[in-house]
């Protein structure tokens, strides 16, 4: 792996998104022109991207922000999921490059402005340009869209790296109006589905705050893994 492209740097500490009355401090790598082999292998060790950025916290006394990863081979649909899959009979999915369009951006900046009013997440109109270097830059031949249709009209929008070992699910959006079609978990399961297919094991969630109640879903998903510790890009990561 050539680390020579790669520039280091922490910011300093600022409010945590995830929990009240605490503090976060989050290390990056700008990576330009991250390779699938090299995005695995810090998918593996906890680093998520961001267009050409990998960032992980490194959080003073605080390990709150766990890895954790689907086993998506060993996977059970349950009475629940069937449902869903049931209620998108007639949704439509295509998978392509990340791309950026008018479209996204309604979509994107209406499901924010949703999440505002719901869970107080913080919202600011996000631009072309800012949307592309978050979600179309330095995908590679690894990072792509998947996209959701209803009788043509686009209503979710999941970016995903496909890496050597799994999975890597970046982030989901959708239309407030399909809400009832339950497209977050919808979206999950068919990530699960394209691991099954293509014999990967695992789908890497990002991070697991169990007192986050918009990360705490991700532990209804058995069975998973979380990753111990930092590992550095030359230890081996372990996770149970």
């Amino acid at each position: 792996m050539n680390l020579t492209s790669t520039v280091d740097f922490s910011t300093l500490e600022t409010t945590c998104a995830y929990l009240p009355n605490q503090n976060t401090r989050m290390q990056y790598k700008f990576i330009k022109g991250a390779n699938a082999a090299l995005s695995s292998a810090l998918t593996q060790r906890g680093w998520r991207r961001f267009g050409e950025y990998y960032s992980r916290p490194q959080c003073a006394g605080c390990e709150a922000c766990l890895s954790l990863r689907i086993d998506a081979q060993k996977f059970e649909f349950s009475k629940n999921a069937k449902r869903v899959f049931r209620k998108n009979a007639s949704t439509r999915i295509y998978i392509r490059p990340p791309s950026v369009t008018a479209q996204h951006l309604d979509l994107y900046n209406r499901y924010h402005a949703l999440m505002k009013e719901k869970r107080g997440w913080k919202h600011y109109h996000l631009s072309a340009q800012s949307y592309y270097e978050l979600y179309v830059a330095g995908h590679g031949t690894f990072g792509h869209e998947i996209l959701y249709f209803v009788d043509q009209k686009l209503v979710g929008v999941d970016l995903v790296d496909i890496l050597e070992d799994g999975l890597s699910s970046i982030y989901f959006f959708y239309d407030p109006d399909f809400a009832h079609l339950s497209l977050g978990r919808y979206s999950l399961y068919q990530q699960i589905l394209l691991c099954q297919r293509h014999h990967l094991r695992w789908v890497y969630l990002g991070y697991y705050v169990k007192e986050c109640q918009s990360l705490r879903y991700k532990g209804e998903y058995t069975p998973y893994q979380i990753l111990q510790g930092l590992p550095s890009l030359n230890q081996e990561p372990f996770w149970r």
